[in-house]
């Protein structure tokens, strides 16, 4: 997924936040900017801020250039390095050169994490966050003993977790309107409510039924379920009237939004599972365990060989086969913003507002789910689910109200 967690960004940010709290820390001045290499021209860097301008610099020979590994914090023990070891794509941090004279910007200082660390920390971090995190919906917080309760999974697979933080519970809440995890901020527990999105990282015991948090993301997002009433492709927008309030809502598709369509006979088979119609073993029958065919309009699990989700494929494994329907969710093809229709059902999981929200998670086809009171919690689960400390709907995000 893109998304609650684009992970890329997430990661670099991170690491590039952390590098110049270091440089802060040993008392280098503000005259320095942080963003990933664009071009390379003779001893000329072409820099895209991470406030979004372009700037070119010169490094001159007598510049200091180091090479740090993403999540190292301690610039003393950062590697030297020449300035052909840089590439386009490399996160940067750039020191300027207050002596400097010339027209064009110098560096005295350059400090890299190149692109091929991070791609490979931000595998091992996703890995991570799947085999030892749990998302889920807040259900209660008791601030006195650092306890967080949360609801996880849907319909038959709902289950509860308890998730433990202490004072090393590195705690993180989305800023609002926003589901990018690069804006999150460092928030006490007290301001996790009933109803918000959690994600957890930590040691879980050995039913999961408890976590011993090492990190925990939440956020205030909304769920909305009803059908589109008009599309304005030139803004990217659209206009739903949502069921529950009756009001229309205006969501807006940014490029982090991730947007899928259920076919038809998935749907059915998810309705029907979340309302315990189905027995857990209906899914492996009916999407059938060999072939290389998915259910109805889908298609093949990736990389499982050529088998169905029933088989063990990447897109649920066991999990599917056993009829998780958050699983389930995750082998619904991706579409495009062109796709949606005037008049269809779709159910979202958005940023926090009334009249005007940001899309994380948009599923279309979801009229048998409507009728499913559990659909929401599963959607909202599912969003944030995706894989590690990214950005909502992304590895992340989503909740529901």
């Amino acid at each position: 997924m893109k998304h609650l967690f684009s992970f890329t960004r997430t990661c670099t940010m991170t690491i590039a936040i952390a590098v110049s709290s270091t440089l802060a820390v040993q008392g280098q001045p503000a005259a320095r900017f942080m963003g990933s290499v664009t071009a390379i021209s003779g001893n000329t860097l072409t820099v895209k801020t991470d406030a979004g301008d372009q700037r070119q610099v010169e490094v001159p020979a007598e510049a200091s250039l180091k090479r740090i590994e993403p999540g190292q914090k301690d610039l003393n023990s950062a590697a030297s390095m020449v300035f052909t070891d840089l590439a386009v794509g490399d996160r940067v941090l750039v020191k300027l050169d207050s002596n400097a004279t010339g027209a064009t910007l110098q560096a005295a200082l350059v400090v890299a994490i190149k692109q091929a660390d991070v791609a490979k920390k931000q595998q091992s971090d996703r890995e991570d966050w799947q085999k030892r995190g749990v998302a889920g919906l807040v259900k209660s917080v008791d601030t006195s003993s650092g306890s967080i309760t949360v609801t996880t999974g849907a319909g038959p697979t709902a289950k509860t977790v308890t998730i433990t933080t202490t004072k090393a519970t590195t705690l993180k809440r989305y800023a609002p309107g926003s589901v990018r995890f690069a804006d999150t901020q460092t928030a006490p527990i007290d301001a996790i409510h009933a109803g918000d999105q959690l994600r957890a990282r930590g040691t879980k015991n050995a039913d999961g039924s408890q976590v011993d948090a090492e990190d925990v993301v939440s956020g205030t997002f909304r769920n909305v379920a009803g059908t589109i009433a008009s599309i304005d492709a030139a803004t990217s927008t659209l206009v739903v009237k949502d069921l529950t309030t009756k009001k229309q809502v205006t969501i807006h598709i940014t490029s982090d939004a991730q947007m899928r369509r259920i076919p038809d006979r998935m749907a059915q088979m998810l309705a029907a599972r979340l309302k315990g119609t189905m027995p857990a073993g209906g899914w492996q029958q009916r999407a059938g365990t060999t072939g290389g065919t998915a259910p109805a309009g889908g298609t093949p699990a990736q990389g499982g060989g050529g088998q169905a989700a029933g088989a063990g494929g990447a897109a649920g494994g066991a999990g599917a086969g056993s009829g998780d329907p958050q699983r389930m969710l995750a082998m619904a093809p991706a579409i495009k913003f062109e796709e949606l229709q005037k008049g269809e059902a779709v159910m979202i999981v958005a940023t926090d507002g009334t009249t005007e929200v940001n899309a994380i998670t948009l599923l279309a086809g979801v009229e048998p789910l409507l009728e499913a009171p559990a659909a929401s919690n599963l959607l909202s689960n599912w969003s944030m689910g995706g894989g590690g400390g990214g950005d909502a709907g992304g590895g992340g995000g989503g909740g529901g109200r």
